[in-house]
């Protein structure tokens, strides 16, 4: 209601669908984005509707998708928003609503892991820890997609029967269910000993068992177990922002002569405001229309739930805060 006009560069899109993600609300506050009410759904895909005097990649009807930045002050959730031109891209025809805002996310974090942070290539082997998760499965599909030899664990066996129905299967699925499974005894038998040349984590164990509730890390590996797995020169990319490496875990670290890479697909946003605009338009529309290529291509096959109404948008929101969603849930309008 009651939108501003259309600025020089704002592209003015009706929303047709939006994905939910989660909202790192410690991270907004230490980048000092402290709100009272925080905007919710930043991936969208839509029709544009008018677009101000100075943008040069759109014009009425096209079909778009993008990401609202992070400090955005807009909501997804919304039939209409204004959006900067530089942070959409066009929506390949063959390529439907839903799957377009519920991949679009994904795809950018398994594209910084993969491509930024560890520049898989074929013949390397990829570990993907939780592989049924929606980022999990992309990651799977683009490394496989590059040629890698991928190995995933599952937490369930409904996870198994999964990661074991892609279309183009993983090497090894590792059930972790039972917690009886060494993750790196199976990933050194499946490498011949070598160790796997990429890990990409979905949070570690950082202390005994003793110290951590049961709940939360019993599916988890130990850090120690990924450093085990990992081979000469390989790359560990985590997800755990708290992540403590003691001297023994560098000194392993060192003799193999690996790296630990963290795992932030904000890092787009958090530049200075120009440098910032700069390696978006640089580095991340051609990501986007990689994306957004490969789905239209059916390399990237989503782990997304049924389209979601707008009116259960609140219920959706609460699962996916409290990381209880185990697909990508999407509001479709």
């Amino acid at each position: 209601e009651n939108l501003p006009p259309t600025r020089d560069n704002d592209v003015k899109v009706q929303v047709r669908a939006c994905a939910l993600s989660w909202i790192d609300t410690k991270l907004l506050s230490e980048i000092k984005v402290e709100k009272e009410l925080l905007p919710v759904g930043r991936e969208i895909s839509g029709v544009v509707l008018e677009v101000g005097r100075k943008v040069t990649f759109f014009q009425p009807d096209d079909e778009v998708v993008g990401i609202l930045p992070l400090d955005s002050e807009e909501s997804g959730l919304c039939e209409v928003v204004l959006v900067h031109e530089h942070y959409l891209v066009r929506k390949p025809e063959k390529v439907c609503w839903v799957e377009a805002a519920g991949t679009v996310r994904d795809g950018v974090r398994a594209y910084t892991a993969l491509h930024y942070l560890s520049h898989v290539s074929p013949g390397k082997t990829v570990l993907v820890m939780d592989g049924a998760s929606p980022f999990g499965t992309i990651a799977i599909q683009l490394a496989q997609h590059r040629g890698a030899k991928v190995i995933s664990t599952a937490y369930s066996l409904e996870d198994k029967q999964y990661l074991e129905r892609l279309r183009l299967p993983v090497a090894r699925v590792i059930d972790v269910s039972n917690g009886k499974i060494d993750v790196a005894e199976s990933c050194l038998e499946e490498t011949g000993g070598l160790g796997v040349d990429i890990v990409l984590d979905a949070g570690v164990k950082l202390y005994s068992a003793e110290d951590e509730s049961a709940s939360k890390s019993q599916l988890l590996p130990h850090k120690h177990d990924i450093i085990t797995l990992l081979g000469v020169g390989g790359h560990w990319i985590t997800t755990e922002k708290n992540l403590q490496l003691d001297p023994p875990d560098s000194h392993s670290l060192f003799l193999k002569g690996a790296t630990v890479s963290f795992l932030n697909d904000e890092i787009w946003n958090l530049s200075n405001i120009q440098q910032g605009k700069y390696l978006y338009i640089l580095l991340m529309i051609p990501i986007l229309e990689d994306i957004m290529e490969k789905l239209s291509s059916s390399i990237f096959r989503p782990q997304l739930d049924e389209p979601i109404p707008l009116y259960e948008a609140k219920v959706s929101m609460e699962i996916v805060q409290k990381n209880q969603a185990r697909k990508r849930q999407v509001i479709q309008f």
